[in-house]
C-alpha cells in the first residue's frame, strides 16, 4: 500500500470513528448512560460484529488488516490511553478523603479483595482452549482479577453529580472509594504487567515490581509533587507562546510514563500519577483545565473507545462456552463488587441503606475496564475471546449502575447535620474569594506598598491562594528606586503574614507558594499588564502617591485598568504608616448588595487571619416625615428588616470561618459622617469597602467612597469585583477565573 493511500485510509478511519463515536455517545448520554458506552458501541457497530458481517467489503476497505495500517490507528489508541489516564488522575480530587477517609479505605479494600479473588479463581479454572497461552495462566488470572475488581471513577462521579449527591456524605464516600480503587487498580495492573514482561513469576520479579512501584509513588508524592508544581508554574509565568502550559503538562505526563516503564511497570501508572500531581497544582485554572480536557475528550477518547469496540467480536459469544464465561464474569463482577463494597461500608460505619447505595455505585467499570483489557490484549495476556468477554462485562455493568444508584440514593434521607453542612458549603460557594485562585500584588517601597503586602499575605494564607508580588519602580514617583532592604521588607511582610493566615485557616495545612518578581519593564503599568496575562483572580495595589483629596492618583487608575479584572486598592494611614503589625480592627459598611458582600468577604478573611475584630455597619437614611402615617409606618419597618438581613448575612459568613462579627445599625445622618464616626468611636484601624467603578476616565467609586478617601484617618481597602471603565480586554481574557478545589 502506498504511503499516500495509507494516510488517506487512516484519516478516513479517524473521521468515521469520531463521527459515529460522538453520535452514539450523544445518544447514550440522552438515555441517561455514559457517553463511553456509546463510543464502545460505535466501535462494535463498525467492527467485525456488525459492519464486518453485513458489509464485509466496506469493512475491509475501511479497516484493512495490513500491519502498517493497524499500527497507525494503534498509535493513536495508545496515546489515548495515556491521555485518558492523565485526565483521570487530574479528576482525582484528594480533598474528599478529609471527611470520608475511614469508610473509603474499608470500602475500597474489601471491594477490591473479593472480586479480585473471584477473577483470579476464574482464570485458574479456565479450560486451556480459552487461554491465550497455558504458560501464562497465572498472568491471565491476575488480569481477570484486576478487571473484575476496579471501578470507573469518571462514571461514578458523573452519576453522583447528576443526582445532586456530590456534597452528600454518601456521595463523597463513593467518589473517594472510587478514586482509591482506581489508584490501587493501576498499581496492581502495573505490577502484573511487570511480571508478564519478564515471562516468569518468582519472588525476585515480584519484589522488583513491588519495590519499584512503591519507590516511584514515594518519590512522586514528595519530591515529584514539588517539582511538578514548580515546572507548571515556571511554564505559566515565563512562556509567552500559546498553550505553553498544556504542552508542559503533556511533557510531564509522558516523562513520568517513561519513568514507570523504565522501572518495569506499565506506562499508565506514570500518566495517572502525573494527572494526580497536575490536578493538585495550585496554578491549574479552569481555563487550562478546559483546554487540556477539550483535546482529550474531543479527539482521543472517542477514537480510543471506538477502537476498543472495533477489536471486540461479538460473534464469538455465539460459542456456548464463551457466552457462559461472559455471563459468569458479569455475575461475579457485580456480586463480588457489591458484596465487598457493602461489607466495607458497614465496617466503615455506614448504615445499611448507605452501604447498599455504595455497593451499587462501585459497580461500574466503564473506561477503566476497557483500558485494562486493551493492555492485556496488547501484551498477549488476553486473547480475542477473553477480551470480548471483558468488554461485554464492562458495557453491561456500566449500563446497569446508573439506574441502580439513582434508585438507591433517592431512598436515602438527609440528616439535620448533613443538611446544615450542605447549606454551609452552598453559602460559601457563592462567595467572591471562593472563585479567586491566584493573587497578584503590585507594590512599591512606600508604606502603602508594605501595608498591601501585609494584607495580601493574610488573605493568601487564610484562603490558600498562591501569590505573586510584583515590585514596581517609577522614575517619576517619590518612591522611585526602592533599596534592596525596602524590597525585602515588603516581601518579608507578605510571607510572614502569609504564614499567619495559613495558621488561622480551618483546614489541613498545604503547600502554597509565594513568588517574588522584579519589574520586567521601566513602566509599572505595562509590567502589571504583562504579568496579568499569566492568569490571576485578584490584583491588590499598594503604591504612592495613592490619592489627592477625594481622587485617586492617575497611577492607581492605570494600574487597575491594565489588570482588567477584580482588584483592590490598599492605602496605609495611621499606625500602619509605621508598619504596625497587631490584630486588625476592621469596619466594613454593608448594604445587602452583592458589591458590599464582596468587601465583607475580604474583611472576614483579614480579621480571621490577623486574629482581629470585625464590625459590620449598616446605614439607613432618615425616615421622611412628610408622608402619610400609613406610608411612614411601612417605610419604618422595611429598613429595619433589610438592615438586620444584611448584618445577619455577614454574621453567618463570619461564623462559617469561626469569626464573631459585631453588627451595628445606624439610621439617619450623612453616610460619610456616619461611617467616619463609627471608625472614631470604636477605634477601628482599617475600613474595608466593597465598591463598583463608575464610568469615566478616572477611577471613581462614588461620592461616599470619595469622601471616605479624602477624610478617613484609618487605613483603607477598596475592593472591586469588577474591572474599571477602559480596562484592557486582552488582560481580562488572559486572566481566567479559578476552579474551586473542593
Amino acid at each position: 500500500m502506498q504511503h499516500g493511500t495509507s494516510v488517506a485510509v487512516f484519516v478516513s478511519q479517524l473521521v468515521v470513528l469520531l463521527a459515529v463515536g460522538r453520535g452514539m455517545g450523544e445518544l447514550m448520554q440522552r438515555m441517561g448512560q455514559s457517553p463511553v458506552v456509546g463510543q464502545i458501541m460505535a466501535g462494535m457497530l463498525l467492527g467485525p460484529s456488525v459492519l464486518g458481517t453485513l458489509a464485509p467489503e466496506a469493512f475491509h476497505a475501511l479497516f484493512p488488516g495490513s500491519a502498517t495500517q493497524t499500527a497507525m490507528l494503534d498509535a493513536v489508541a495508545q496515546l489515548g490511553i495515556l491521555l485518558l489516564l492523565l485526565l483521570t488522575g487530574m479528576e482525582a480530587d484528594l480533598s474528599v478523603f478529609r471527611e470520608a477517609r475511614r469508610p473509603a479505605i474499608s470500602i475500597s479494600m474489601s471491594g477490591i479483595v473479593l472480586p479480585f479473588a473471584c477473577g483470579v479463581a476464574v482464570g485458574l479454572l479456565l479450560p486451556p482452549s480459552l487461554l491465550p497461552s497455558p504458560e501464562k495462566r497465572l498472568i491471565t488470572a491476575l488480569f481477570l482479577g484486576t478487571a473484575l475488581s476496579i471501578s470507573s471513577v469518571k462514571i461514578v462521579a458523573l452519576v453522583v453529580r447528576d443526582l445532586g449527591f456530590l456534597r452528600r456524605t454518601v456521595g463523597q464516600v463513593i467518589i473517594a472509594a472510587a478514586i482509591l480503587d482506581d489508584t490501587i487498580g493501576w498499581i496492581i495492573m502495573s505490577v502484573t504487567f511487570g511480571l508478564a514482561l519478564r515471562g516468569t513469576i518468582d519472588l525476585a520479579s515480584v519484589g522488583q515490581s513491588v519495590f519499584g512501584t512503591l519507590l516511584f509513588l514515594t518519590l512522586s508524592f514528595t519530591l515529584g509533587r514539588r517539582l511538578v508544581f514548580r515546572i507548571i508554574r515556571w511554564s505559566n509565568d515565563h512562556f509567552q507562546s500559546e498553550l505553553a502550559t498544556i504542552t508542559t503538562i503533556l511533557v510531564v505526563a509522558l516523562l513520568m510514563a517513561l519513568l514507570t516503564n523504565a522501572i518495569g511497570v506499565h506506562f499508565v501508572l506514570g500518566a495517572f500519577i502525573a494527572g494526580v500531581l497536575v490536578g493538585q497544582s495550585p496554578i491549574l485554572t479552569k481555563h487550562i483545565d478546559s483546554q487540556l480536557r477539550g483535546l482529550i475528550v474531543a479527539l482521543f477518547m472517542p477514537v480510543f473507545f471506538a477502537t476498543a469496540g472495533l477489536s471486540t467480536d461479538l460473534r464469538a459469544l455465539a460459542r456456548p462456552d464463551l457466552l457462559l464465561l461472559t455471563m459468569a464474569l458479569i455475575g461475579l463482577a457485580s456480586i463480588g463488587k457489591f458484596a465487598g463494597a457493602f461489607l466495607g461500608g458497614r465496617l466503615g460505619g455506614l448504615s445499611y441503606a448507605e452501604s447498599f447505595a455504595v455497593g451499587c455505585g462501585m459497580n461500574a467499570r466503564g473506561s477503566t475496564e476497557v483500558v485494562v483489557a486493551s493492555i492485556g490484549l496488547s501484551m498477549a495476556a488476553l486473547n480475542q475471546r477473553l477480551y470480548t468477554a471483558i468488554v461485554a462485562m464492562a458495557v453491561v455493568t456500566t449500563m446497569a449502575m446508573p439506574p441502580m444508584l439513582r434508585w438507591a440514593l433517592r431512598r436515602l434521607p438527609m440528616s439535620p447535620e448533613e443538611q446544615a453542612r450542605i447549606e454551609r458549603d452552598e453559602f460559601e460557594a457563592q462567595g467572591f474569594l471562593k472563585h479567586v485562585e491566584r493573587l497578584l500584588l503590585a507594590v512599591d517601597a512606600s508604606p502603602s506598598g508594605h501595608f498591601a503586602s501585609r494584607l495580601a499575605g493574610l488573605i493568601g494564607g487564610v484562603r490558600r491562594l498562591p501569590t505573586t508580588v510584583l515590585h514596581l519602580e517609577d522614575a517619576n514617583r517619590p518612591w522611585h528606586g526602592p533599596t534592596k532592604a525596602q524590597a525585602q521588607r515588603s516581601a518579608a511582610a507578605l510571607k510572614a503574614n502569609f504564614e499567619k493566615g495559613d495558621a488561622a485557616a480551618q483546614a489541613p495545612a498545604g503547600e502554597v507558594e509565594v513568588l517574588t518578581r522584579k519589574q520586567p519593564t521601566r513602566d509599572p503599568e505595562t509590567a502589571i499588564a504583562e504579568e496579568a496575562k499569566r492568569g490571576y483572580g485578584l490584583l491588590i495595589i499598594g503604591r504612592e502617591p495613592a490619592a489627592s483629596a477625594d481622587k485617586f492618583d492617575p497611577s492607581i487608575t492605570r494600574s487597575a485598568q491594565d489588570f482588567a479584572g477584580p482588584f483592590a486598592v490598599a492605602i496605609a494611614r495611621g499606625a500602619h504608616r509605621d508598619g504596625g503589625e497587631g490584630p486588625l480592627r476592621i469596619l466594613v459598611p454593608v448594604t445587602g448588595t452583592r458589591i458590599s458582600r464582596h468587601g465583607a468577604e475580604v474583611a472576614v478573611a483579614l480579621a480571621q487571619a490577623s486574629h482581629g475584630s470585625l464590625t459590620a455597619l449598616h446605614f439607613s437614611p432618615a425616615r421622611p416625615r412628610a408622608l402619610p402615617w400609613h406610608k411612614r409606618f411601612g417605610r419604618a419597618i422595611a429598613p429595619g428588616v433589610a438592615a438586620r438581613a444584611a448584618i445577619q448575612e455577614i454574621v453567618e459568613l463570619g461564623e462559617h470561618y469561626g469569626l464573631s462579627v459585631t453588627g451595628e445599625i445606624r439610621v439617619g445622618g450623612n453616610p460619610k459622617e456616619t461611617i467616619l464616626s463609627a471608625v472614631r468611636q470604636a477605634d477601628h484601624d482599617l475600613l474595608v469597602m466593597g465598591v463598583s467603578p463608575r464610568p469615566g476616565e478616572e477611577l471613581f467609586f462614588g461620592d461616599v467612597a470619595g469622601a471616605i478617601l479624602a477624610d478617613a484617618s484609618c487605613s483603607l481597602l477598596f475592593v472591586s469585583a469588577e474591572p474599571p471603565a477602559g480596562a484592557r480586554s486582552g488582560a481580562a481574557a488572559a486572566a481566567p477565573l479559578a476552579r474551586p478545589r473542593g
